[in-house]
C-alpha cells in the first residue's frame, strides 16, 4: 500500500483527460467516415468470411421524463408517451432495411440484446413487446447462448415490465442507482429512495431475473467519503451479481446540464479517488470481484468467470461477457461495429426517424479502420480486459517503455520483455498506460479537451 502522500502525489501527477477505450480509434479520432454503402459492404463481408459468426444487438430508447443532471447520454427529455409508437415504427423501419441488404442477420446466431437509454422502461411493458417481436421472432436465438439485458430507471420500472422481459427471455437488469444519499440525489436531479431500489431488486429475483447490476458514480456533488461509504455499505446488503463503479465524467463543454456544477462543487484527484477505494473495500470485503476498470462481480457470475478466463470483452455497451464479430445498433445516435469498421447513427432523434422511415440508413459518421488501427484494436481490448498485454516486438516494447517512462519509474507499470503488465497499485492509471498504444491520440494530441479526467 502507497503512503497517503505518495498517493495523493501520483493521483495529481497522473489525473489528466485520458479515454476510457470502450473503441479504438476513440471516437473523436474517427476519421476515414463510411459512406452506408461502405458499412453495409463491411457488414456482408463479415459474414461472407464467416457465414456463422455470431452477432449482438443494441437498440437505444432515448427518452427520459427527467433530465438527470449528470448524465452524458443521448437522451430526450418529454412525458409524451405517444413517442413510444412513433419511434418504435422508426426502429422496425430500421431493421427491415438492414435485412433487405444484409439478410445473414436472420440466420447467424445472436447473442446479445442489449436495450440501453435514457431509460428503456419509459415504454410500458406492452411497448417493449410490440418493439421487440417482430425482430426476436425472425432471429436465431439459441435459448442456452442468449443473453438479453436491459437498463432500466427504478423510479419508472414496474412488474408488468419485468414480466414482459422475462416472457421476452431477458435475464439482466441493470439499475441506475448513482447514489443513496438524498442530498446527493437532490442535486443531481434524481428522487430515489432506498426503498425504490430494494423493492425492484427484491422484484426482479422474484419474477426470474439471473443477473442485478447496479451502477455507482463517484464523484458527484456533496458526496463524502462517510456519505459514500453508507452507499457502497447499502449496495453490498442488496447483493447485486454486478456492480459497476463510474467516475464521473465531467464534461460541461459537451453536456449543457454539467454546466450547473462548477469543478469547485466537485470531489478530484486524491479526493475523489479517495471514494472509488473507500467503496472497493467494501466491495472485496463483501465478496465481490474486481475486474476491469471499474466493475465488480461475485464469484459465480459470468462476467468474473469470463474475466478468469480471459475472455472479457470491451465495447460501446461496456464490459461484456461474451464476444461477437458484430455489434449492431438501430436507434438515434447508436453506435455500430464490425472487425473493419465503426457505424452511428444519426443523432437528432426528429432527423433518425426522417431518415429512418424513408428506409435509409441513417449514417451520420463512422470509421474504416485500416491493419493499424485493426492491431492496436486488439491491443487495447487486450490490455482494458486483462491489464496486461503482448505487445507486437522489441521495437514496440522500446516505444512504449519511453513513452511510460515516468509510470514505468513510479512502479505503476511493467514491461518485460513484450509484455506490459498493470501492477497493483497501477489499477487507478489504467486509462494512462492504454494511451501508450493509442499511436492516433499520440500523433495528434488534442488542442481541446474532449475527454474526461483519468482519475
Amino acid at each position: 500500500m502507497l503512503k497517503e502522500q505518495t498517493r495523493a502525489d501520483l493521483l495529481a501527477k497522473y489525473d489528466v483527460p485520458a479515454p476510457r477505450y470502450t473503441s479504438y480509434p476513440t471516437v473523436p479520432y474517427w476519421s476515414d467516415n463510411p459512406t452506408s454503402e461502405q458499412w453495409i459492404a463491411a457488414l456482408k463481408q463479415t459474414f461472407v468470411d464467416n457465414p456463422q459468426t455470431a452477432w449482438s444487438l443494441y437498440i437505444h430508447i432515448p427518452f427520459c421524463e427527467a433530465l438527470c443532471t449528470f448524465c452524458g447520454c443521448n437522451t430526450f427529455i418529454t412525458q409524451n408517451h405517444d413517442n413510444e409508437r412513433s419511434y418504435t415504427k422508426a426502429i422496425h423501419k430500421e431493421w427491415e432495411t438492414y435485412l433487405a441488404q444484409v439478410p445473414e442477420f436472420k440466420s447467424a446466431p445472436i447473442r446479445q440484446i442489449h436495450l440501453g437509454g435514457g431509460t428503456p422502461t419509459f415504454f410500458s411493458g406492452e411497448n417493449l413487446k410490440r418493439l421487440l417481436r417482430p425482430i426476436m421472432d425472425v432471429v436465431n436465438i439459441d435459448p442456452a447462448k442468449f443473453e438479453g439485458s436491459i437498463e432500466v430507471g427504478p423510479r419508472v420500472t414496474n412488474r408488468e415490465h419485468l414480466e414482459a422481459l422475462r416472457e421476452l427471455g431477458f435475464q439482466r437488469i441493470s439499475m441506475g442507482v448513482q447514489d443513496f444519499n438524498p442530498e446527493v440525489q437532490h442535486l443531481i436531479n434524481r428522487i430515489q429512495p432506498y426503498e425504490m431500489t430494494r423493492d425492484l431488486t427484491l422484484l426482479s429475483r422474484e419474477v426470474g431475473f439471473e443477473s442485478v447490476n447496479y451502477d455507482l458514480i463517484y464523484g458527484l456533488p456533496a458526496q463524502t467519503l462517510e456519505s459514500f461509504r453508507k452507499t457502497a455499505e447499502t449496495t453490498v446488503k442488496l447483493l447485486p451479481d454486478r456492480i459497476a463503479l463510474y467516475s464521473f465524467a465531467f464534461v460541461p463543454w459537451i453536456k449543457k446540464a454539467h454546466r450547473l456544477f462548477t469543478e469547485d462543487d466537485l470531489p478530484k484527484g486524491a479526493d475523489k479517488r479517495a471514494l472509488y477505494e473507500i467503496a472497493r473495500e467494501i466491495f472485496l470485503e463483501a465478496g465481490y470481484k474486481e475486474l476491469g476498470l471499474d466493475h465488480f462481480a461475485l464469484p459465480d457470475d459470468n462476467l468474473y468467470q469470463a474475466y478468469e478466463q480471459g475472455e472479457l470483452h470491451r465495447n460501446f455497451m461496456g464490459y461484456t461477457d461474451m464476444r461477437t464479430d458484430i455489434l449492431l445498433g438501430l436507434g438515434v445516435s447508436s453506435i455500430s461495429e464490425a472487425p473493419t469498421c465503426f457505424h452511428q447513427n444519426e443523432k437528432h432523434i426528429n432527423e433518425y426517424k426522417k431518415r429512418a422511415l424513408a428506409g435509409e440508413i441513417p449514417t451520420l459518421r463512422g470509421h474504416l479502420l485500416d491493419e493499424e488501427d485493426q492491431h492496436h484494436r486488439e491491443q487495447i481490448l487486450q490490455f482494458m480486459t486483462q491489464q496486461k498485454v503482448q505487445l507486437t516486438d522489441v521495437t514496440q516494447a522500446e516505444d512504449v517503455r519511453h513513452y511510460l517512462s515516468e509510470l514505468l519509474n513510479d512502479g505503476l507499470v511493467t514491461i518485460e520483455g513484450t509484455q506490459m503488465a498493470m501492477t497493483e497499485r497501477g489499477r487507478p492509471f489504467l486509462r494512462n498506460a492504454a494511451m501508450a498504444l493509442d499511436m492516433r491520440l499520440r500523433r495528434n494530441k488534442p488542442d481541446t479537451r474532449v475527454f474526461s479526467q483519468s482519475v
